[in-house]
């Protein structure tokens, strides 16, 4: 219903109005509403028969829901895979850290939708659960060990659901939790732009973080864990989230000066200072953190070369059609780009000034960005009885246990059950499943049993075009598309013996969101579905 039809009412600190007839929305469909003449949106959720309203965006970056994929109860973004229950709000999937807001509903016996809702929640389009205050005669200490997606989260859960006991972050990381994947995007970025709560947060909800301090080691009978400086924590859980170090090759010259790996904040910053208008900058490795530094350098510097030893970049996780439509999306924009080749060795007297290829020929280069995958943070547990896989991955089980009592796992370094491939384990890098893992494991620390369902969901942003990707396409041997490439806007199904394991888009949203959440509910997509209508599998 248009907003001059809207007929609202202000009562002190809330808004009521008609904003639609009840058949104006469709079974299981969606539609966005004015709710009173400041034009003040509301999402409006019809399933089962039951009309839900909830706030229009997701409380991540912001993305319309309206667009996203309703599943069984919840909605999920159509941007980067978040989910909302559509009754109370609550993020149940993520990236991202805030529930959105729900809105009474009442629908008169002429089919009129009235709907009621704070001005405040109508204005901030999220909410913070509840959390609980800490206890001082609650004598449980949980410690997290790591300050990422994973760490966070599980703090926040913890508080959430109840816990009152002393509650421990240890991070070695200088700054508060902040969000990690704008580093590569945003070499410039600083911790007050990207920082995930005021540090004030953590002081009102009763979590203790420690900066600056790693775990170098852990003794699971004592159930202490070992600082760098010295001291020691007692913990009655313990979750470790420590994440991923990143690769740095073991070739001649890789320790001069201006030759950088990205992991952290200071890196970030480290690498921006190093920039100059005359700079040639060689990025080495051509997968999501080299291909998102390469973009932002792009312009701002001499010269950009991303070497890379595949024939195009992503060719590995994306295919070669795909990846090859983004390699014209960097050269077009001036990226050089070295394909098929490695360095052989770094050439300079204190900094590096060149690199050597593996055909023999050098190249220019004041400052190499190293973006070559990672190992895992996990030293600090060797000779402890947790047990590593021989590539220094977490074994953990679908509660996110490792094989010690009251120590779990989770984010990168867990090597754990994967629900969108049969409960197969595996050890996944992405951000918004690292979120997933701290509310498991928070909620088996609180001996509430919860099983993770996980769906892989995951996304680049590249010179102002998004790529999104669901699902786990490991060993994948066939690939079908459909859409229009050059102009991307384009999906990409990756499958294996007739059925598809994930999805790649461009300029075809939600399809990947429609994916995830089939996977989700436990449904399949075959090969053939995908083949007949790469476009409209999904439309109901």
């Amino acid at each position: 219903m248009g907003l001059n039809n809207c007929k609202d009412r202000q009562q002190g600190d809330f808004v009521e109005g008609v904003v639609c007839q009840a058949s104006d929305i469709p079974e299981n469909g969606m539609k966005v509403v004015s709710l009173n003449s400041d034009d003040n949106k509301v999402l409006m959720v019809k399933q089962n028969g039951q009309i839900c309203a909830i706030g229009t965006k997701c409380s991540h970056y912001g993305a319309p829901l309206v667009n996203g994929a309703l599943g069984n109860g919840r909605v999920r973004c159509p941007w980067h895979g978040a989910c909302f229950n559509i009754k109370t709000g609550d993020i149940e999937d993520f990236p991202g850290l805030d529930s959105i807001p729900t809105y009474q509903v009442e629908v008169s016996s002429s089919g009129d939708v009235k709907v009621k809702a704070k001005k405040s929640d109508l204005e901030n389009q999220k909410k913070l659960k509840q959390m609980a205050v800490q206890n001082p005669s609650n004598n449980s200490t949980f410690v997290i060990v790591g300050s990422g997606a994973a760490g966070l989260v599980c703090a926040e859960t913890l508080r959430q659901e109840g816990f009152s006991g002393k509650l421990v972050m240890v991070t070695n990381e200088k700054f508060y939790p902040y969000d990690r994947i704008k580093l590569s995007k945003f070499l410039d970025s600083t911790a007050e732009k990207i920082q995930l709560r005021a540090p004030t947060f953590y002081k009102e909800h009763g979590i203790d973080v420690m900066l600056e301090r790693a775990a170098v080691g852990l003794d699971t009978e004592a159930k202490t864990l070992k600082l760098s400086n010295g001291e020691s924590i007692s913990y009655s859980s313990l979750f470790v989230a420590t994440g991923s170090i990143p690769r740095r090759p073991d070739l001649p010259g890789v320790n001069l000066k201006n030759i950088f790996t990205l992991r952290s904040l200071e890196d970030a910053n480290t690498i921006f200072k190093s920039l100059s208008p005359d700079a040639e900058v060689i990025v080495y490795g051509s997968s999501f953190i080299g291909m998102e530094a390469a973009a932002f350098c792009n312009g701002k510097v001499k010269k950009v070369t991303v070497i890379g030893r595949s024939e195009v970049p992503f060719a590995e996780s994306l295919g070669t059609a795909l990846g090859g439509r983004i390699a014209k999306l960097f050269t077009d924009k001036g990226v050089h780009l070295k394909m098929k080749t490695t360095i052989r060795s770094f050439k300079g007297d204190d900094t590096v000034k060149e690199v050597e290829l593996s055909d023999g020929s050098t190249i220019p280069a004041h400052v190499v960005i190293l973006g070559l995958g990672s190992t895992f943070a996990t030293d600090f547990l060797k000779g402890s009885a947790v047990a590593l896989t021989p590539r220094g991955t977490v074994p953990v089980n679908k509660y996110l246990e490792t094989n010690c009592n009251s120590v779990y796992a989770g984010g990168d370094i867990a090597e754990a059950p994967v629900f969108a491939v049969g409960d197969t384990p595996h050890a996944i890098g992405h951000w918004g499943l690292a979120h997933y893992h701290g509310r498991i494991a928070a909620l088996n620390m609180m001996s509430r049993a919860t099983s993770l369902k996980t769906v892989p969901f995951f996304w680049t942003m590249l010179f102002g075009t998004s790529f999104r990707y669901a699902g786990y396409g490991a060993g994948y041997t066939d690939i079908v598309s459909g859409g229009d490439l050059d102009a991307l806007k384009y999906v990409c199904y990756y499958c294996k013996e007739g059925k598809v394991l994930a999805v790649a888009t461009v300029g075809t949203d939600p399809i990947a969101a429609e994916f995830a959440e089939l996977l989700n509910n436990g449904g399949s997509l075959s090969q053939k579905r995908v083949t007949d209508e790469p476009l409209e599998w999904h439309k109901r």
